[in-house]
């Protein structure tokens, strides 16, 4: 009890419960522009594995220096280049739209790592049987490679996914009402910057915890082959 009072000292949990409501609609903002920027950096991810991996020294050149750029800038810089640079060069996308766009554009980046490694661990000799058999190569990467390579990298591309969802927090910083933005107004009005953040943190652990448990649902039904796992429990087999 003592504890809770000493708390309730530097938290004002009342204020905490009155703001929910905004801290909820706000976090549905960020949760959409997680789930989209997820979708489209997945499928730009695919792309940039495949063009690391190319054969052309072209493709093989765009895609490392794409991942080598991304990975060594800050993600706030590459939100203000798409929101702000590219309204210079008479590109002017919404705010929602800029966000997605850096978050796509950064996850693209780290999920075609994922995905590089996935598909570099399925064992050569799998290609070699399906050319054997008649198929073209890109039959063998679709049927028989890719497959086999998203289910190792489940556990990866989720870890991917939820530190987007705590980076979607960056894009406060083009006004986009979402959590993080809509925590910092209410904080501006009361002064208690403590309490709020201890707010959006709740919030933030309660997303990433609920995200977590699905997707280590999602490792257990669909991951690779494991021989400690029983019969008849998943989909691993």
């Amino acid at each position: 009890m003592s504890l809770l009072i000493r708390l309730n000292e530097f938290i004002n949990f009342e204020l905490i419960i009155r703001s929910l409501p905004k801290l909820l609609d706000g976090a549905k903002i960020s949760l959409l522009i997680s789930l989209c920027s997820v979708v489209l950096g997945v499928t730009l991810g695919i792309v940039v594995a495949t063009g690391r991996l190319s054969k052309f020294w072209l493709s093989r050149g765009i895609a490392s220096l794409y991942v080598a750029f991304v990975r060594g800038t800050p993600m706030i810089v590459q939100i203000f280049i798409i929101h702000y640079g590219l309204a210079e060069l008479g590109l002017r996308l919404p705010a929602f739209a800029s966000g997605i766009a850096a978050l796509s554009f950064n996850s693209a980046a780290y999920m075609g790592e994922v995905f590089r490694g996935g598909i570099q661990s399925i064992d050569i000799g799998q290609t070699q049987a399906g050319l054997s058999v008649g198929l073209t190569p890109f039959q063998v990467f679709r049927y028989i490679v890719f497959p086999q390579a998203f289910r190792r990298v489940i556990p990866s591309m989720g870890n991917e996914m939820v530190t987007l969802t705590k980076d979607s927090s960056l894009v406060n910083f083009i006004a986009i009402a979402e959590l993080t933005y809509r925590a910092t107004l209410i904080a501006s009005r009361t002064y208690e910057y403590f309490t709020m953040y201890i707010g959006i943190a709740l919030v933030y652990f309660a997303i990433t915890f609920v995200l977590s448990q699905l997707l280590s649902w999602l490792e257990r039904r669909m991951g690779p082959y494991d021989t400690n796992s029983e019969p008849g429990k998943s989909l691993r087999r």
